[in-house]
């Protein structure tokens, strides 16, 4: 619905739930925007009010407060009892006072009033002079309970005047905190994050093998980025530490002789726990020249459903894309499909050498209704395989705030619908937008499932990253199902665990198994993993308890000299089915931390910094300003700022943590 006014003013009410305006003879409009679950709504200044009766400049005037005599105006020349006076404008003092979609208009449901940060009787809160009050809110739901108990079911209508004494300003100030916190915690409430229990450490001479999926996602970093900046509570399923990590680039060298990357490696002390190492593994994707990628051949797949109706979604979305077009060619094809309460293609496969007509079709998107996200997939991939490049980057990107609630909606119905679809050889990147009803495990899942990678936009300057700057590694892939296989020699290594990759841990049977699908590596792209060892001889709390066998155990066979590891990798080119295997071996040299590489200090503060964001029980030392140290010793190469900005997101938790 609309309401149109004169003057050209258009208010869309979707989701508003009440419009207050006011004339210019008294004040201009209000307009408060509420849900149910929680809302604190902000009064239009009194004092523009003619009026002496606090319930009667609060109707009207301040939006969310309904009021509602139950006896009569006295009029001019009428002789009736009981009357207040001419300061109270001729109304009857027993008006009752109610807090709109909260309660009936009964007595027995009045709101609790706070004044000045102490709960006051309603008589009190009448006496007011409505010239003297500074502000009003209006606090219900969920917020209103966490302050008040059961004496905030009918919401509470917080009132500060002019003049505080000392007391009443810390106890408003307090008030105020705990509102504000409170409202904080609530935005994610209705996100949606896979739990996960973090790696535990493994006992080598029982498994000395480790195996996962590389993982190029980075959307847990600026997600959480956005949850410090916002000042919320971090969620920590929200916290993924291997995307963390893989957020920021390393000074890899480029793969030789012909190999998609390079391999390198690090071993050196653990900053979190005495005694511990860390064995830093980091490859780096041959980076391909623009002039040689293949033709592209890209399916954008919008979200328009009304979820989508925020700056933060749509109207970032479309400049996204925007960025994205401005590195193409003009034989890279590009077409659009929508989805909302249905799907449709609103663009056919267009040369972006015709870049004024895509943006036509972007600029023309409204968002409205339901989300039908099992109907866009399913559009998207008949649309990008009917204009299948043989040899080319077939890709369809999706961009949503992963709330899908008709058709394939459920995670698992969507798990088993893109399993489907990655067997077409089109390849996925998932775009995240928006927060409040944010559905990361979807977006997670669709990454994950089919041939994907996956990144949150939370502003432009990120979309200018992943869709600009690393536009090669975000869209094309050089590898793909890579795979790691660690094995340690129990020699040197009493127990170890992999930091992060919780959700990418493979079966060690499943690294030869071409079936079994993996990670993508894309242009240039590098990926990094850690693994905390606790060297033979070291003692430490966190080595299990040893459940060794009576018949069958591991030891090391034979004279292996220096030999700390052996790692291995498996992957595919992207057009074949066929795995490749390469190896290396590590050796147990281990140097200070003080000596290690920029780089290896700062992957480790990344990683500290998520260990401690997640509340890790494997962790000893959990100091911020000792990973704020870390991190500034590796702050090297930090041409475009990411790292800085690193710390300044450390400085910033150190606040809200407080």
């Amino acid at each position: 619905m609309n309401i149109s006014l004169k003057r050209k003013i258009l208010i869309k009410t979707q989701n508003i739930e009440e419009v207050v305006l006011y004339t210019p003879l008294t004040y201009k409009k209000a307009i408060s925007t509420t849900t149910s679950s929680s809302t604190i709504v902000s009064s239009a200044p009194l004092n523009y009010i003619a009026s002496n009766n606090t319930g009667q400049a609060l109707q009207g005037s301040v939006a969310g407060i309904q009021v509602q005599s139950s006896g009569i105006m006295r009029r001019k020349g009428d002789k009736i009892k009981n009357t207040v006076n001419t300061a109270n404008n001729g109304y009857l003092n027993n008006s009752q006072i109610a807090i709109r979609g909260l309660s009936t208009l009964k007595s027995t449901n009045e709101p609790l009033f706070v004044v000045n940060g102490k709960v006051v009787k309603e008589a009190y809160f009448r006496a007011l002079n409505p010239q003297k009050i500074e502000s009003v809110e209006v606090v219900k739901g969920a917020t209103a309970s966490a302050l008040y108990g059961s004496q905030g079911a009918n919401g509470v209508i917080v009132v500060k005047t002019a003049r505080l004494s000392r007391r009443e300003k810390r106890r408003m100030e307090k008030m105020q905190q705990t509102i504000n916190q409170y409202k904080q915690n609530q935005v994610s409430d209705d996100e949606g994050y896979d739990a996960f229990v973090e790696n535990p450490f493994e006992l080598t001479k029982n498994q000395p093998q480790s195996t996962f999926s590389i993982d190029v996602d980075n959307a847990a970093y600026s997600n959480i980025r956005r949850m410090i900046n916002n000042g919320q509570i971090i969620d920590k399923n929200a916290v993924r530490i291997e995307e963390m990590i893989n957020y920021f680039k390393y000074t890899y060298p480029q793969p030789k002789n012909n190999e998609p990357f390079s391999i390198n490696t690090e071993y050196s002390d653990a900053p979190w726990n005495p005694g511990h190492k860390l064995l830093k593994i980091g490859l780096q994707g041959k980076k391909v020249p623009m002039d040689n990628l293949p033709a592209s051949n890209l399916v954008f797949l919008i979200d328009v459903s009304g979820s989508m109706d925020s700056p933060d979604k749509l109207p970032l979305l479309k400049s996204s894309f925007k960025v994205l077009l401005d590195q193409l060619r003009p034989q890279d094809k590009v077409g659009i499909v929508v989805y909302a309460g249905s799907a449709g293609m609103v663009l056919p496969p267009t040369s972006a050498h015709e870049k004024d007509k895509i943006i036509l079709a972007l600029d023309n998107l409204q968002a409205g209704g339901s989300t039908a996200g099992g109907a866009g997939i399913e559009l998207a991939y008949k649309l990008a395989q009917e204009n299948f490049i043989k040899n080319g980057n077939n890709r369809v990107v999706i961009a949503t705030d992963g709330d899908f609630n008709v058709g394939a909606s459920s995670t698992s119905n969507v798990q088993t619908l893109i399993e489907e679809k990655r067997k077409s050889g089109v390849f996925l990147t998932c775009l995240g937008f928006g927060m409040g009803n944010y559905k990361d495990n979807m977006l997670e899942t669709l990454a994950d499932k089919g041939n994907g990678n996956y990144a949150y936009i939370d502003n432009l300057q990120e979309a200018n990253k992943f869709l600009g700057k690393e536009f090669a590694g975000s869209i094309y892939t050089i590898a793909k199902d890579v795979k790691i296989q660690i094995e340690f020699n129990p020699k040197y290594v009493s127990s170890y665990r992999l930091i992060g990759y919780e959700n990418r841990k493979l079966r060690n049977e499943d690294f030869s198994n071409d079936k079994i699908d993996a990670g993508e590596l894309g242009s240039g792209h590098t990926v990094t993993a850690l693994y905390e060892i606790i060297p033979a001889g070291t003692q430490s709390e966190f080595i299990p308890e040893d459940g060794s066998l009576k018949y069958t155990r591991t030891e090391s066979s034979g004279d292996f000299g220096s030999e700390l590891a052996t790692v291995k990798f498996r992957y595919k080119k992207p057009d074949e089915n066929t795995s490749k295997e390469i190896s290396q071996i590590i050796g147990n040299s281990s140097g200070k931390i003080s000596s290690a590489s920029p780089d290896f200090k700062f992957a480790s503060s990344v990683a500290w910094f998520g260990l401690v964001t997640r509340k890790s029980d494997l962790i000893l030392k959990k100091d911020l300003s000792d990973i704020e140290d870390l991190a500034r010793q590796g702050k090297v190469n930090d041409m475009e700022g990411y790292r800085s900005e690193f710390i300044r997101l450390v400085e910033s938790y150190k606040v809200i943590s407080k």
